[in-house]
């Protein structure tokens, strides 16, 4: 991937710069949006569109991970075209793509088009990062970054109850022709506003790279969905999920010879060899992981077995992203004075410890309990990023700096696909488990099941039922519902259990990053 190159920025008065940084606030927070506005409308979709939840959770997934691909190569493609007309052209994808997504009529085209939209928004958000840093000087800068982090943390926040809102008075596409307007305007603004910046002569495009890197996840992450797939009885054995696999594994042998061999990487592994970003990526991944597994899975859970609308669940939402915006310019500071290492490990102490709040979710979980433990994953998210990304750009030198902060939102957005696909197959396999020890736990002949059955069908024929045959069956039904609502709650309780122990395991790898003695707070 060829460095960053703008060599010449045109000078720039200050309505301009604020203007820019607006508009590419704007642009910044729609893309974002679009990770988690989904979340609530997700159980309509898969309803209206008939799908199940190991090809619905592709809507999330695909577009996380189409972000990630294109991330690596927005480097080369600014500077062979120019940032302004890369920007440009980055809002016409994701607008496009936003509105096809809306008018999709399946679930197939829905999952292509939101792949088309996250090539367009995976573009947008290195692009917007580097016009910011270039129209603002260096002591203004920090300031300009901070108001830009604020578009990521507000969208975190309301969008998954933006969707809520928009699915319970509208319908699911307006969740994606909201973009519309939105995109139009900021394209107009670009257009007409927008400064071109002079840049160099671009290096040789990595095709091999990108080719490969574009193969072995997507492909990976899709034979994982296949093993449960409704169509694939053959579980792992199936030659669709073994032949995903071995592409997969071919793709990223490949992957790793030619980013290691080739003078001109698209992603330079050699900064790996830095102990500090290597485990601090590690650390990006596993946080990754969890929050989009979480902001994933809690919704479903609030809408499928307690009854809340979109809007209801999205709301619950709301103060994670704020509270977010709070705590992390205050780790910033804390960092000034207390080893980063102290306050990783707190953060994911946290998140760990919301983790494990969500392991005991039942049918009659209250929205307070719910509230508070997203409330302490917002804390711990917000306390852990700031130092995290500091202790992994602190060695890389700036001829390394593009390139390490561009593997840095790849790891985390493909944590973020990862995180999507391995909780939906788990959520598969443990529903599946524990629905078959509850069906095997039921004497069907015993008396306990007659007596409660029978109790049930005189309670079903008291409040309307028309006859004994109906009443009965309606008592049956609503026992094999509960425990298929019981299995499924317990199969989600398995996932945070399980990201509440990996979320503690990464915090082994904390033990060995290198930081600098802090300063005391008198000085």
């Amino acid at each position: 991937m060829a460095d960053q190159a703008l060599t010449v920025a045109p000078v720039t008065t200050s309505g301009y710069k604020w203007l820019t940084l607006i508009n590419v606030m704007i642009t910044t927070f729609m893309v974002v949006l679009d990770s988690t506005v989904v979340n609530t409308a997700l159980p309509v979709i898969m309803g209206t569109l008939g799908a199940s939840m190991n090809t619905a959770q592709w809507i999330l997934s695909g577009y996380m991970l189409s972000m990630a691909t294109i991330l690596s190569t927005t480097g080369w493609l600014s500077n062979r075209f120019g940032y302004k007309n890369i920007y440009i052209l980055s809002l016409i994808i994701f607008s496009f793509g936003s509105f096809m997504c809306g008018n999709s009529t399946s679930i197939s085209e829905l999952i292509f088009w939101r792949i088309i939209e996250g090539v367009g928004g995976g573009m947008l958000m290195p692009v917007g990062m580097s016009i910011v840093t270039t129209t603002f000087t260096l002591k203004e800068r920090g300031m300009a970054l901070g108001f830009w982090s604020i578009a990521t943390a507000a969208s975190v926040s309301f969008g998954p109850m933006i969707g809520g809102y928009l699915v319970d008075n509208f319908n699911w596409n307006y969740i994606f022709y909201i973009n519309v307007p939105i995109g139009i305007f900021t394209i107009i603004f670009t257009v007409i506003m927008m400064h071109k910046y002079d840049v160099q002569k671009s290096l040789k495009f990595d095709w091999a790279g990108f080719i490969t890197s574009a193969i072995f996840l997507p492909v990976f992450l899709y034979g994982l969905s296949e093993v449960n797939s409704s169509t694939n009885p053959e579980g792992w054995s199936s030659v669709t999920v073994m032949t995903c696999m071995w592409i997969s594994a071919i793709s990223f042998v490949l992957f790793l010879y030619f980013e290691l061999t080739v003078s001109t990487p698209l992603i330079d592994l050699r900064i790996f060899k830095n102990r500090n970003f290597s485990f601090s990526n590690f650390v990006i991944f596993i946080f990754a992981v969890g929050m989009f597994g979480s902001t994933f899975l809690i919704p479903l859970y609030m809408q499928d077995t307690l009854g809340y609308s979109a809007f209801e669940a999205g709301l619950v939402f709301l103060p994670v992203g704020l509270i977010q915006a709070v705590a992390s310019p205050t780790s910033t500071r804390i960092i000034k004075y207390v080893d980063a290492r102290i306050v990783i490990i707190l953060g994911l102490s946290m998140l760990a410890g919301s983790f494990f709040m969500n392991n005991n979710f039942t049918l009659q979980t209250d929205h307070s309990y719910i509230l508070s433990s997203l409330i302490l994953r917002g804390v711990g998210m917000g306390i852990l990023f700031p130092p995290l990304l500091s202790v992994s750009l602190e060695q890389i030198t700036p001829a390394q700096m593009a390139q390490a902060s561009s593997i840095s939102n790849i790891t985390r957005q493909l944590g973020g696909s990862v995180g999507v696909c391995y909780f939906t197959y788990m959520l598969t396999i443990r529903r599946n488990f524990h629905t078959q020890i509850y069906s095997e736990e039921i004497d069907y002949t015993g008396a306990t099941y007659q007596r409660i059955t029978s109790r049930l069908a005189d309670f079903f024929s008291a409040v309307g039922s028309d006859t004994a045959t109906s009443s009965a069956e309606q008592a049956k039904n609503y026992l094999t519902q509960w425990l298929h609502t019981e299995a499924y709650i317990n199969g989600i309780n398995d996932n945070f259990l399980i990201g509440g122990i990996v979320t503690v395991l990464a915090i082994i790898p904390v033990f060995f990053i290198i930081t600098k003695k802090k300063k005391t707070i008198n000085n």
